[in-house]
Order: structure tokens, then C-alpha cells, then sequence
């Protein structure tokens, strides 16, 4: 199979999980209970037959369905009902901004220490720094995200006062929820660079270097780190969008004005569009980052068919 007949066949699949995803979503949401209008108690019955009207809501659910999905494939995401007359892509466009640059400033922190963890564990293995690298790191990925933000509000911000609790401001008010979501990364990556670099410190290039007099950091940074984290690469763009969905609560807990801070006001306002905007946006960042990530094993690898077995 040619790598164009693969990429065509996954982005078939792509777009088939992402039909799902957007049905399975439409329907969820017009299952909740609620109203849409957060003034419904003052607006008269006239008021909101008409506003269902003008909105499309008192047509029969598969219409309402077809017209979104028809929508959809215009590019349009529809009108946010928290903000009357505003475009929900004009909406997440001003938003967006802030969302990016949090996930990027807890990549750029949280990877490298964990690359720094997991070395110092596999070249200190079986001794207590090895159980105390490991311990944080399982701490890191057990503990969610919103819980770290809420002790990092409390402790730095509030009984040390060293940093901003809330607001976006300034690089200063982006310094705790960067720290509350790096955690994470930090976590998978210690452990991922510590069981890789375990295996080739106890190869036999690596035993070679230490014949050769090289002390246990100088063979794990000549051998250990470089092949430990070449596979890490494939995770990166997995956890790039693992931040963005993950920083929901966290975007709301220190009043970033993010896509995720947004995203937790529409679900309380019932706003259908933007609800099924955000879902969208993350689902399709998803599965582009997998596409990718397949597409490159396929090239770096050619031991690997693209119909899943290996050469010989």
C-alpha cells in the first residue's frame, strides 16, 4: 500500500470520527436540561416563541440537525446565544490566543524537566533518588490539573503573595496556570525518558562507552538521552492537545480569557453553537496530531508496512 493510498484511507476515517463525534454531540446537548436564555424569566412567552423561532429551535431535532451539519460543511459554526449577533468563530478567535500560549509555556517547561527527571532516575536507578523521581512523577499524573491550580492559587498566590492569582495581564498572570499545567507533561515524559533510557544504558553500545572510560553521565548523555528522547517526539503533539482540553478548569479557575474559560461559561448558559464549536476544534486538532504521528512512523520506520506488517 502506497503512503497516499494510506493517507487517503485515514483521512476517510478521520472525517467518519468526527461526523460521530459531532452527532453524538448535537444530540447530547439538546438533551440537557435548561434553557438557552439566561433571562428567560424575563422575557414574555411572545419573546421567546419568537426568539426559538428566530434561532431555529422549534424546528423538529432533525431539521435543527441537518441545518447545522449543513452549517458545518459551509465553514459557518453558527451564532453564540450568550453573546446575541456574534459569530461563534469570531468568538473563539479572540480567544484562542491565550489557550496556545499557556499550552506551549507548559510544554516548553514541563518536557524538558521531565527529560531531567527521568535522566537522573535511570542513571540513579534503584537508589531513593530513582523512588523520588518516580513517586513525583506518579503524583503528577494522578493529581489533576485543576487541583495543582487551586493549591498553586492558594499557596503562591495567595499566602506568599509572590505571584498574581487570577486575571491575564501580563507575563506575570501566566506563570501559575503554565506551572498547574506542566505538571502533567512533566510526569508522562519523566517516565517515558526513564524506562526508554533504562533499556540503553543496558546496552551493549552503552556498556562499550563505560570499557572505554566514560562515567555513568557522561554515557547517558553521549547514548542515554538522545536515543531515549527521539521517541518522545511522538508523544509531544498528543500532549499539545491534551493541554488545551485540559486546561478547561484551569483557564477558569485563574480567569484566563482562553477558549477553555469560554467553553465552561457556554455549558452553564446552555450556548449550543459554542459548546459544539470548542468540541469540534479539539476533536479535529486530535485526530490531525494522530494522522501525523501515523504518517511519520511509516517514514521514520521502513521495517513497517503501511498495511501494519513488518518487512522481511
Amino acid at each position: 500500500m502506497s503512503i497516499g493510498t494510506y493517507a487517503l484511507r485515514r483521512l476517510g476515517v478521520m472525517v467518519v470520527t468526527l461526523w460521530i463525534i459531532v452527532t453524538v454531540t448535537f444530540l447530547l446537548l439538546h438533551l440537557l436540561p435548561g434553557s438557552p436564555f439566561v433571562d428567560q424569566k424575563n422575557l414574555t412567552d411572545e419573546q421567546i416563541a419568537l426568539l426559538y423561532e428566530r434561532l431555529g429551535l422549534g424546528e423538529p431535532l432533525w431539521r435543527q440537525y441537518l441545518d447545522y451539519v449543513g452549517g458545518l460543511l459551509r465553514g459557518d459554526l453558527g451564532i453564540s446565544f450568550q453573546f446575541r449577533n456574534q459569530p461563534v468563530a469570531t468568538l473563539l478567535a479572540g480567544r484562542i490566543g491565550p489557550s496556545v500560549q499557556l499550552g506551549l509555556q507548559a510544554l516548553l517547561v514541563g518536557i524538558p524537566a521531565g527529560i531531567a527527571l527521568g535522566s537522573v532516575a535511570a542513571v540513579k536507578r534503584r537508589t531513593w533518588l530513582d523512588s523520588t523521581t518516580t513517586i513525583t512523577a506518579v503524583i503528577g499524573r494522578s493529581v489533576p490539573s485543576f487541583v495543582v491550580a487551586a493549591l498553586l492559587q492558594y499557596v503562591v498566590g495567595v499566602q506568599l503573595g509572590w505571584l498574581p492569582i487570577a486575571g491575564w495581564r501580563g507575563f506575570a498572570y501566566t506563570i501559575l496556570p503554565t506551572l498547574a499545567l506542566a505538571v502533567a507533561p512533566m510526569a508522562d515524559a519523566a517516565r517515558f525518558v526513564r524506562t526508554e533510557m533504562v533499556e540503553v544504558l543496558a546496552s551493549d553500545h552503552a556498556e562499550l562507552a563505560r570499557a572505554k572510560g566514560f562515567g555513568p553521565w557522561g554515557v547517558a548523555r553521549r547514548h542515554g538521552v538522545r536515543n531515549s528522547v527521539i521517541p518522545l517526539v511522538t508523544l509531544v503533539g498528543p500532549m499539545a492537545v491534551s493541554l488545551l482540553t485540559g486546561s478547561l478548569v484551569v483557564e477558569n479557575i485563574f480567569a484566563v480569557p482562553g477558549i477553555g474559560e469560554q467553553f465552561v461559561r457556554s455549558i452553564f448558559v446552555n450556548d449550543y453553537p459554542t459548546i459544539m464549536a470548542v468540541t469540534i476544534l479539539f476533536s479535529a486538532l486530535l485526530l490531525v496530531v494522530i494522522f501525523v504521528v501515523d504518517l511519520l512512523y511509516t517514514l521514520i520506520d521502513p521495517r513497517i508496512r503501511l498495511g501494519g506488517s513488518v518487512e522481511r
